[in-house]
């Protein structure tokens, strides 16, 4: 009996391991460095315009 709770125990702690080693990184896009890049480039072109926006309705709004 308590040989099946070991290794549920043993499946937890594996499963949480494994999840932990994964955790931040990124997952294969097959691109290129440079399609990465312009892809990350347009992304965060994106939020700084979202932001600036923000920012100047806030101002306004002062």
């Amino acid at each position: 009996m308590a040989r099946g709770n070991q290794r549920e125990l043993s499946r937890q702690k594996n499963l949480k391991k494994n999840q932990d080693s994964n955790k931040g990184k990124r997952k294969d896009d097959n691109l290129s460095a440079a399609q990465r890049k312009q892809r990350d480039s347009e992304i965060m072109q994106l939020k700084q315009k979202a932001a600036n926006e923000k920012k100047s309705t806030q101002s306004i709004s002062k």
